[in-house]
This record gives structure tokens, C-alpha cells and sequence, in this order.
């Protein structure tokens, strides 16, 4: 295997982070999302918001997972005020290009974001899932991430998407992270 890393996204990954998130979503979420959500993920609109996420500063974490010279998947991770007072730290997306799964490219990007989460101060993290996802459930599970009883209900525009919120530590090791979701 060539040489695997994670490191901060520039605006150089943007096409290659987009082009991933179109062809990821394609294929874990057929049947669940209308061609018009897919259609977006390409859009100019799209471009605009991964180029000012490389930009967002010190509390958003943008990182690209990278095999040899090819970006393989990317991460999103933020921390920010909660309702309550209390800082929220949250991966907002962890995608691996199916093709480039059962890697360890998903958990070096989860370690890495949490890193970037505690460094901040935070102890504990969240991601929300799909409910109809097994595959990012257990990603998370190997973590030691579980649903913490939380659920919210996305409108598709042809229906909904329940997503369940799993919660962890945010102390991750890469050994046990090593199979993608």
C-alpha cells in the first residue's frame, strides 16, 4: 500500500472532495435521496461551500485523506456554541470513496479530527447518521461511539431521512478504527 496520511485541506482538494462526496453518497444513499439532492452535490453552490470550509478558521476542521498523490476521502469536524451555553464538537462528515474502503482511511480521519476536538478542549464528540445506515454505525460503534438517544427527521424534498446522533470519546487510537465506513 502507498503511503497514507491526513492533513488540512486547501483549495486544491476542493474538486477532488466534491467528486467524493457525489460518488459516496451515490452509492450508500440510492433509493434514500431524490436526484435533485445528488444533482446538488456538484453544483457551484457545492464548490463554494468546500472552498469556504478550507477558509472557515481555528474552530472547523477541513482534512482530506490521501493514498500515494490521490485524495481517498475527507472529514468535516467543527466545535461551537450549543444552545445551553456549553461548546458542541461535532464530525459533520467522515466519507471514504467506496473504492478506497476497508483501508484504515476513515478511522486515520476520525483520529485526526478528534485530535483537532480535543485540542480545542472538547472531551466528547457527536455525528449523525442515517438511521438506515449500518455501515457508519459501525464505523462509529468500533470507536466506542454509541446513539445517544437522539433522532432528528431531514425533508429530502421526496420524503424523509431519519438520522440517529452517536456520541463518543473523543481519546480515539487508530487500532480498532481500521475498517472505513
Amino acid at each position: 500500500m502507498a503511503t497514507a496520511t491526513v492533513r488540512p485541506a486547501t483549495d486544491d482538494d476542493v474538486d477532488a472532495i466534491v467528486g467524493i462526496q457525489d460518488r459516496t453518497w451515490r452509492t450508500a444513499y440510492a433509493g434514500l435521496l431524490p436526484e435533485e439532492a445528488f444533482a446538488s452535490l456538484t453544483s457551484d453552490a457545492a464548490r463554494g461551500h468546500w472552498t469556504d470550509a478550507v477558509h472557515a478558521g481555528d474552530d472547523f476542521h477541513l482534512l482530506v485523506a490521501q493514498e500515494g498523490g490521490e485524495i481517498v476521502g475527507f472529514a468535516a469536524a467543527a466545535r461551537y456554541p450549543g444552545a445551553d451555553g456549553l461548546s458542541i464538537a461535532e464530525i459533520s462528515t467522515l466519507l471514504v470513496e467506496p473504492r478506497w474502503g476497508r483501508r484504515g482511511h476513515g478511522g486515520r480521519l476520525l483520529a485526526t479530527a478528534a485530535a483537532a476536538l480535543r485540542a480545542a478542549g472538547e472531551e466528547t464528540g457527536r455525528a449523525w447518521v442515517p438511521e438506515t445506515d449500518p455501515a457508519s454505525r459501525g464505523f462509529y460503534a468500533r470507536a466506542g461511539w454509541q446513539p445517544d438517544g437522539a433522532v432528528r427527521t431531514l425533508d429530502t424534498g421526496s420524503g424523509t431521512l431519519r438520522e440517529v446522533r452517536m456520541s463518543g470519546s473523543l481519546d480515539l487510537r487508530l487500532i480498532g478504527l481500521d475498517d472505513d465506513s
